[in-house]
């Protein structure tokens, strides 16, 4: 299909060149008074202990990891969890509709599906996982809530409460009630409606949405939000792709990736920083796949060598040119996709970019092949003289030190580097959640500038989004500072004065919640305290509302740690069928690269009393705002074809929306800098300079990253497996360097302490089994939400104020009853001798 040319750019305000993203130049760190450090919250109180998973270790055990991705495994779980869920016909009829055009996007990742020849089977097993548990034939009713109080049910895990099936049924807690008790829509609305329009100030109310939230629904909450009075729009992308965003509209003008599937399997050579694709979004290895078969080279960069990255057995027969190949790849040891893996320490990127880029200007400055492209730069960046200088003068052993490389390692990475003439990078979380997130980003950009890799077929930018349909939510007006332009050709379409005063982020959410100057706070979809950082100070945040309602498809801990009265909304998930008074809708959602996709469930709803997010939102907007509105918000909850053609009127890019997905199934947005036109102040791409972050760890300290396991998606648990890095049964389990190990004097089993420290505040997860791990040497590992407690609030990255969840220095106590698992030995050694594509 046609990209979009460059004369159709979304244009955004003099800060804001793409209207999705900004730099914080003062990050706020609270609303009012110095918030009450979580250090000084009693992390024993029912509040914080509710607000965390259970201690207990369960079954913990070590087993033999995989040697490969995929494969056989891969189909095993995908049937069984499917089956087990939604019994085997459902499952089929499922699996055959997902990432179709005629079917339903995934509820999972964001990575896109194909332009062209869709496979019969477009999905991988974690999107398998997800429409599973989305269309589990479990069910929780009334007589659930009747029979378990909320205290009983925040004893509980977040994998049992995920298990307990579909909500059914809008439920309330009423003030002080230990329970949760039936209501009726009408009244769920009315009750929104009145304790919002009591509000001293419309500010004082926040409306969040994650990325399972599709573009429809996710148009009408800002419309909602902004004609009540507000700009309080927090959403998912604070927490996870912030800084990515920042940092490209400030140096490329557009917060979005730049390369297309297309470029993915025809460049060269791949980077791939702070992610584990074959767990997050494992569609991405077909893409890699493709890649190698073309003769591209891959460097993985990331504290833990993620067997994803390593090799990958592809189970899908159609990616086969022979369909019988397949039986023999199955059985075989898969296909090796990374040509070389950097070892990097937490956060010591920059130092790695850094070293690559200093190598690079070296060969240059001898006349070697360096595949700097002095012409690119001349022409269309600025700042390159600077970034020359600082590389320059950084030296070698600091560079070494701060990134845990060799000077082989990075001479390695910078020789493949100059030899390709197509280069893409592709980076997640482990960049973006660090305190410089924004400077990572930017020298990631940096690298490709310097050889000229933007702009052109099989080079640029790949910003990994985790959920489904995050960057759409911010491309509908999801965001708390909006541009001028967008809030103009919302007060044309829609008659009515936007507000102009910029509302609260996620932390700004949860630190005006805990001040008391946010008594409202309204989420569609997500489970916003399992992924909000610092467990503890956030729940005591939220139970300082006066109302807390969300809108979900399953059970989750935000459910149970509530404002002083408490609403459960359920809503159909995004396999069903949604009819309407008009008829059966649709709704769309934007991927990864920037496309713009169908997506219509099929199946039969979970229960007659749900309702779609549309029509909650509009419900409910239409109960607040009565008179004192021109929209008809009933009318868009009929006919979601006119929700589009409001976004036609209003959002650059969506003109004629509902017409070209007629005619065309899906289209690109715009993006400039795949044309090398860039939207800066400039109008040029920017090089930035950034200093290389210091730690200066003490001898019994380490970096700690927070990760998921694979049978995870977010904070959704589907399971206590985590076969790639050999854990199973269980989830309380610490990776780190067996070097490490033996300086601290810890064994494997050993059940420990981790504490966080930041600026003198002290935070605590208990009982964590001690594993051995091929990570980086002064750097740890841990899953999420388990480890959210460690989090400090105010560790934000600067420009972004993302939550620094990549990056939390921590001490280790071994617990006084000196408890240790006792793992099999046999099943260590072959865990941290796997292959792996590395020099010395």
């Amino acid at each position: 299909m046609d990209k979009p040319d460059s004369t159709a750019v979304i244009q955004g305000d003099e800060e804001s060149r793409d209207g999705h993203y900004r730099a914080k130049q003062d990050v706020r760190e609270q609303t009012g008074p110095a918030p009450k450090p979580a250090v000084e919250l009693d992390p024993n109180a029912p509040i914080a202990l509710q607000a965390q998973n259970p201690f207990d270790l369960g079954k913990l055990r070590i087993g033999s990891a995989s040697e490969e991705a995929a494969g056989i495994p891969a189909i095993w779980n995908t049937l069984l969890y499917g089956i087990g869920e939604m019994g085997p016909i459902r499952s089929t009829e499922a699996f055959l509709k997902m990432n179709h055009v005629t079917g339903f996007d995934c509820q999972s990742c964001a990575w896109p599906s194909p332009d062209k020849k869709r496979k019969l089977f477009e999905f991988c097993e974690n999107g398998a996982k997800a429409v599973a548990d989305e269309s589990t034939k479990k069910r929780i009713t009334p007589e659930f809530f009747a029979r378990h109080s909320i205290t009983d049910l925040a004893a509980q895990s977040d994998y049992w409460l995920n298990r307990q099936g579909r909500l059914t049924s809008p439920m309330v807690r009423h003030a002080n009630a230990t329970h949760y008790q039936p209501i009726t829509w009408a009244e769920a609305f009315a009750m929104i409606a009145e304790q919002l329009n009591q509000l001293e100030s419309p500010d004082q109310a926040c409306f969040y949405t994650s990325g399972k939230t599709t573009n429809e629904p996710a148009f009408l909450l800002q419309l909602f939000a902004r004609q009540f009075g507000t700009n309080n729009l927090p959403d998912c992308s604070n927490m996870c792709h912030e800084s990515s965003g920042v940092a490209m509209t400030e140096v490329l003008g557009i917060g979005k990736g730049t390369a297309t599937l297309e470029d993915m399997e025809s460049t060269e050579l791949i980077f791939i920083f702070g992610n584990n694709p074959g767990t997050n979004h494992p569609r991405m290895l077909t893409s890699l796949q493709k890649a190698k078969d073309q003769g591209a080279k891959i460097i993985a960069v990331n504290p833990l060598p993620e067997v994803s990255l390593m090799r990958v057995t592809n189970p899908n027969p159609q990616d086969y040119a022979n369909p019988l190949e397949l039986p023999f790849a199955l059985l075989g040891k898969g296909q090796a996709l990374a040509d070389l893996y950097l070892p990097v320490r937490v956060n010591g990127d920059v130092a790695a970019i850094k070293g690559i880029l200093k190598d690079l200007f070296e060969r240059e400055r001898q006349g070697r092949p360096s595949a700097i492209d002095r012409p690119f730069i001349e022409s269309f960046t600025d700042g390159f003289e600077a970034l020359l200088a600082d590389v320059e003068a950084a030296g070698w052993e600091e560079i070494l030190e701060e990134s845990g490389l060799t000077r082989s390692q990075i001479e390695a990475a910078a020789t493949m580097y100059a030899n390709s003439k197509k280069t893409i990078i592709a980076w997640c979380l482990g960049v973006t959640q660090q305190r410089n997130g924004v400077d990572n980003v930017s020298m990631i950009v940096n690298l490709l500038l310097a050889g000229g890799h933007m702009g052109r077929p099989g080079a640029g930018t790949v910003c990994v989004r985790g959920h489904s349909n995050v960057q759409g939510d911010r491309t509908m007006g999801i965001w708390e500072r909006p541009p001028a332009p967008f809030l103009d050709a919302l007060k044309k379409e829609f008659n009515f004065e936007p507000p102009r005063k910029q509302g609260y982020d996620t932390v700004e959410s949860l630190h005006a919640m805990f001040d008391g100057d946010v008594k409202v706070f309204f989420a569609v979809s997500g489970n916003f305290l399992s992924n909000v950082p610092d467990t503890v100070y956030s729940a005591h945040a939220m139970q300082r509302c006066k109302l807390t309602a969300h809108v979900s498809t399953k059970l989750n801990r935000s459910h149970l740690i509530t404002g002083e009265r408490a609403l459960i909304l359920p809503c159909l998930g995004r396999s069903e069928e949604d009819v309407q008074a008009t008829g059966k809708q649709w709704v769309t959602v934007e991927d990864s690269m920037g496309i713009i996709n169908p997506s219509e469930g099929f199946l039969p709803p979970a229960s007659p009393h749900l309702l779609s997010d549309v029509a909650i939102v509009a419900n409910l907007a239409n109960a607040t705002l009565k008179g004192r509105t021109g929209s008809d918000w009933l009318a868009f909850a009929a006919d979601y074809s006119l929700i589009r053609d409001a976004i036609s009127r209003v959002i650059p890019g969506f003109e004629n929306f509902n017409a070209r997905l007629a005619s065309e199934k899906f289209f690109y947005l715009p993006n400039a800098a795949r044309h090398r036109i860039f939207k800066t102040k400039s109008g040029k791409a920017g090089f930035t300079v950034c200093p290389i972050p210091r730690h200066d760890l003490k001898p019994n300290e380490l970096l700690l990253t927070t990760i998921r396991s694979h049978d995870q998606f977010n904070s959704t648990i589907y399971g206590l497996n985590d076969r790639y890095r050999g854990v199973f049964d269980g989830r309380r389990a610490l990776f780190l360097n067996p070097l490490d190990m033996e300086q601290l004097n810890l064994k494997a089993g050993q059940i420990v302490d981790i504490y966080s420290h930041f600026e003198g505040e002290i935070r605590k997860a208990p009982s964590f089994a001690v594993v051995p791990y091929t990570i980086a040497r002064r750097s740890a590992a841990a899953y999420y939400p388990e480890t959210n407690v460690l989090i400090p609030i105010r560790s934000v990255a600067a420009k972004s104020n993302q939550p620094a969840a990549k990056c939390i220095r921590i001490t280790l106590t071994p617990v006084t009853s000196g408890e240790t698992l006792h793992f099999s030995q046999a099943d260590l050694d072959h865990n941290l001798n796997r292959a792996v594509p590395r020099v010395l």
